[in-house]
């Protein structure tokens, strides 16, 4: 079974999909940027898990209240880079399976192809830039 992957446009054939060669390029460039985020999430948790452990230090007095302050400043901090990192893994996952079904690299809106530019940049969206300029 084919899927069509062109079509005619104003007399110019314009593409409708990328061929399996142009996605297995996207698959693997995913696939590393996946990697490399787990990497980076799994860094995060261990430095959250070592912060919650207090150790034996009892020091008391004012340093002490100033040293909670700032370690839970850092551990707000690092909480928020591990959700981006979570939804980005996600995101670069979802990529994953719309290889898989074939709709990778469409617009949502428009229903045109993103441009592989935009796609090598920023490899999990769902949009072309014309698309995303006037939502903003």
């Amino acid at each position: 079974m084919s899927i069509e992957q062109s079509t005619k446009v104003n007399g110019q054939e314009e593409k409708l999909r990328y061929s399996d060669e142009e996605l297995k390029e996207f698959e693997e460039l995913i696939k590393d940027k996946l990697e490399q985020t787990r990497n980076q999430l799994s860094f995060y948790k261990q430095s959250l898990s070592k912060r919650n452990d207090n150790g034996t230090d009892n020091t008391s007095g004012t340093s002490k209240l100033l040293e909670d302050g700032a370690d839970t400043t850092e551990k707000e901090h690092l909480n928020q880079q591990a959700a981006r990192l979570q939804k980005y893994a996600q995101q670069l996952e979802n990529a994953l399976f719309r290889i898989k079904n074939g709709t990778y690299g469409i617009c949502v809106d428009s229903g045109k192809l993103i441009p592989k530019e935009r796609l090598r940049i920023v490899p999990h969206t769902q949009h072309s830039i014309e698309a995303k300029l006037k939502k903003n």
